[in-house]
């Protein structure tokens, strides 16, 4: 495993300059050819933003940006975001929406995202083909954008993607984490289920704890594959994230009454020691519907992520080719190379490169 949500969250909240606020993106020389033709507003109150290139090329792409912490400010109006111009240099049209709400708005992110393109075919006209590109959270909103409206779509690319149902990476990446440090550390975080419970748990009490049991806190770091320096802000993100979702679902959204924990598999005790949750299970429910991806595609996906990313776990990397296996459709989906270090760490370039393989793709599958 390899880090957790929280990690990137915590380079999330240290970003304050960045137009695109959701993620960080390493620096390079795209630009579009001429100034773009843009219009911004609102659309049942959520902000959008449309960027038409001077040379449109007759196509689409829509962004779905990553997680958004609750209570962030919001620019108004609606940024262009960092990686726009890869695509408008090459052409494309964007389309980006902020969601309905912040948090895990995986459900407001496909409907929102989807009312921006019904628009933008009403304000121009039907695109030649259209793309939806995700990052982080925003691949996972748009691998379920592919499921659920794949028919308006030539392809699908995730960046840094949360490529796993929700349900998984809940429970695999943010919820054990807690609960291992729990095991090693126990009465430091607040009841994870308690809607009293503060929102944030204090990053200083995590790290003083950690100094209490210097053995317990290098096996974390080992098996959550963090460093004494991230490992305390994980937590407290971790935290964050789990306690939002816990409020918008209703209830604890996972269930562990019978998880093994194969990361500490040579604990003995690990097993016996924590802390079991019964799920909620209409929250349970909520967080199936805020997706759950089968791997039923009709177009190209094709997915990039970092050679190291301390936030997405390395293990599940498989897991959506898995189950597009499954659903017979494992020939539409590429897995492409891991470039870049840190989460969605990429350049213009190698965006752009990830970009044309799915364009490619899509006109190979297109020709068919």
């Amino acid at each position: 495993m390899r880090g957790s949500l929280g990690s990137w969250l915590l380079g999330v909240l240290l970003v304050s300059s960045a137009s695109y606020p959701f993620r960080t993106l390493m620096a390079s020389g795209a630009a579009p050819e001429a100034t773009p033709r843009t219009s911004a507003g609102a659309l049942d109150g959520v902000p959008y933003r449309i960027d038409i290139p001077a040379n449109w090329n007759g196509d689409l792409v829509v962004l779905m940006h990553g997680y958004e912490p609750k209570g962030v400010p919001r620019q108004n109006p609606w940024p262009q975001t960092e990686e726009a111009p890869v695509f408008l240099s090459r052409g494309y049209a964007v389309a980006a929406s902020a969601f309905a709400s912040q948090g895990w708005a995986v459900g407001d992110a496909v409907e929102n995202s989807e009312k921006l393109r019904e628009f933008f075919i009403k304000e121009n006209r039907k695109p030649h083909h259209a793309y939806v590109v995700g990052f982080s959270l925003g691949g996972l909103e748009a691998l379920a954008t592919m499921e659920r409206y794949g028919h308006e779509y030539s392809g699908a690319l995730s960046m840094c993607g949360v490529n796993v149902s929700a349900p998984d990476i809940v429970a695999r990446g943010v919820l054990t984490p807690l609960v291992a440090f729990d095991v090693y550390f126990p009465g430091v975080l607040p009841d994870l289920t308690d809607p009293a419970s503060p929102a944030v748990v204090d990053q200083g009490r995590i790290e003083e704890a950690l100094k209490t049991n210097p053995e317990g806190a290098a096996r974390l770091q080992d098996r959550l594959q963090e460093t004494s320096a991230t490992l305390p802000g994980s937590l407290m993100l971790d935290y964050m994230v789990l306690h939002e979702i816990v409020q918008r679902a209703g209830g604890m959204p996972v269930d562990t009454t019978k998880t093994n924990y194969p990361e500490f598999a040579d604990d003995g005790h690990f097993n016996k020691k924590v802390h079991r949750y019964k799920g909620t299970p209409s929250a349970m429910a909520y967080l199936a519907s805020n997706a759950t991806l089968t791997g039923k595609i009709t177009a190209p996906v094709v997915l990039q992520r970092n050679a190291f990313d301390p936030t997405i776990p390395s293990r599940f990397d498989t897991v959506y080719p898995g189950l597009a296996k499954a659903a017979g459709t494992a020939s539409k989906v590429t897995v492409l190379p891991p470039v870049g270090e840190g989460h969605c760490a990429f350049t213009h370039e190698e965006i752009g490169n990830a970009f044309d393989v799915l364009v490619k793709g899509a006109g190979q599958a297109g020709a068919h």
